[in-house]
């Protein structure tokens, strides 16, 4: 008898998700699982991804794991208790998902992994910026300023797959240098949660090693730049110790514009959000979303969209306004 209900029951279940699935296909309901809020560029992200999805008819169901992956692993299993039809997530840990995520997809939900790649999880769809260039872009443009010299290797976090990433660009434009004689490469370290106060510390104590002569800082976001320059400014070497950076941070930009930071990159969070948005409908409604690459990411070849940077320094700051990423009036400080 117990069998012949449980039978009932299942069935029951199936027809009423097969009804609500074709229901929500219209209408899809997202859930976007964020790092970090906390910081600039999530929330701005976040905002051109709520627009974006709404206009295609979806609705979004935001959450912010406050840097901390037990809050991030619990966020998902809610917004899988919520019914939705599919997740996207800016993983805080990129390693410790796989269970939450394969939880996502015995209950038939999408999962998209934004911006920073997932690992040993059972993706759908990856969508970023090509962070590999995005390192290139960062180690050339301080290789062009100072083409030899002492150079210090700022990393991101050790929890983000996309800090790796950076890496792999910085030294396939410095490894041939090193190689030759040109840069040495004086020390090297991950900052924890891309931390400016971590990064300031770190670049403290890199000064102090190597009686401040280091010619070069290849920060690999703005968070982790800011933290170098301070520690650069308490030296006088703020401006003459160029400094890379990614994000276009609005105080990066600043500092760009001032000469304290040599350069930033340029990731248009729009169409980052917009593209997330649009491939997240696509995968509810069984469409095919057009990719441009592939990722292994330990569990599974994941399908790829990815997006091109675009480096800024001085010359070229302009793009931001005329993008409508900033002001004049922001630039300026006003």
């Amino acid at each position: 008898m117990k069998k012949v209900l449980s039978a009932a029951i299942a069935a029951s279940l199936l027809l009423l998700t097969a009804g609500q699935a074709s229901a929500d296909a219209k209408n899809p309901k997202i859930g976007f699982s964020i790092d970090d809020l906390r910081l600039e560029r999530w929330a701005r992200d976040r905002d051109y991804f709520v627009a974006a999805a709404t206009q295609l008819g979806a609705k979004v169901f935001v959450q912010s794991a406050d840097g901390n992956e037990q809050k991030q692993i619990s966020q998902i299993e809610n917004l899988i208790a919520r019914g939705v039809d599919a997740i996207v997530v800016v993983p805080y840990n990129a390693t410790v998902l796989g269970n939450a995520i394969k939880e996502a997809k015995k209950a038939g939900i999408k999962v998209i992994s934004y911006d920073r790649l997932t690992l040993n999880a059972d993706l759908d769809a990856y969508i970023s910026f090509d962070n590999k260039a995005v390192g290139e872009m960062q180690a050339k443009a301080l290789v062009d300023r100072v083409p030899k010299g002492n150079y210090y290797l700022l990393g991101g976090a050790p929890t983000d797959n996309n800090a790796k990433i950076l890496r792999e660009g910085q030294m396939a434009v410095l490894q041939p240098l090193v190689d030759k004689g040109a840069i040495k490469i004086v020390g090297k370290q991950w900052v924890k949660d891309w931390s400016p106060s971590e990064a300031l510390a770190i670049v403290e104590n890199a000064l102090t090693a190597n009686n401040n002569k280091i010619d070069a800082v290849v920060a690999s976001n703005d968070a982790t730049a800011g933290g170098a320059i301070q520690a650069l400014g308490a030296q006088k070497l703020a401006g003459k110790v160029p400094v890379s950076g990614q994000d276009a941070d609005l105080a990066a930009v600043r500092r760009v514009v001032a000469g304290t930071q040599a350069m930033t990159v340029y990731k248009p969070l729009k169409a980052i959000a917009s593209e997330a948005a649009k491939l997240s409908v696509q995968l509810v409604r069984n469409e095919k979303p057009s990719f441009n690459s592939q990722y292994d990411n330990g569990f599974k070849k994941v399908s790829t969209l990815l997006l091109k940077p675009t480096p800024l320094t001085r010359d070229n700051i302009d793009v931001l306004v005329k993008d409508g990423f900033y002001t004049n009036a922001q630039l300026a400080g006003k």
